[in-house]
């Protein structure tokens, strides 16, 4: 059976986009992961899987420290309602568990929107599986995707 692993690093290859995997431990939150990989948590770009009402899939790839705008997701992508699916169908829908999702290897190659402001630099995201990140270009990432840059996000709410 093929990893996460390595469905990723083949999509990347064929793709042309380099990617470096770190092995690291589990942590409980955004912050703690950041501090594990040594960069912030505007750094680690979280791979949402977002269901729309025909039943079809996108990625939205958001900066870690904010959160899905869906007012200027719904208008980019030109529909009324959106939704974040339960656990369970986001892994039918790219094969990935959640905290390991990325739109690299995933086994629907859906459209890919990604926030603005992850461009011009490196970021860690999913890597197909638990216990590692993997650390890639971001405009190397949306050039291989052929993914659509727009502001979607929004500042995360105070905790």
């Amino acid at each position: 059976m093929v990893t996460g692993r390595e469905r990723v690093a083949a999509d990347a290859a064929a793709r042309g986009i380099e990617v470096e995997f770190v092995e690291r431990q589990a942590a409980a939150s955004l912050e703690e992961a950041a501090a594990i990989l040594g960069i912030t948590p505007a750094d680690i770009v979280k791979s949402l899987v977002v269901k729309r009402s025909d039943g079809s899939f996108l990625f939205a790839e958001i900066p870690g420290d904010r959160v899905i705008s869906w007012p200027k997701l719904r208008a980019l992508v030109g529909v009324n309602k959106l939704q974040l699916p339960d656990a369970a169908v986001a892994l039918d829908a790219t094969g990935y568990e959640r905290g390991t999702i990325t739109p690299l290897g995933s086994s629907t190659a859906w459209p890919v929107y990604v926030d603005e402001r992850v461009t011009g630099r490196r970021v860690s995201m999913g890597a197909g599986e638990h216990g590692l990140s993997l650390f890639v270009d971001a405009d190397a990432l949306i050039a291989g995707l052929g993914a659509t840059v727009a502001d979607i996000s929004e500042a995360a709410p105070e905790r």
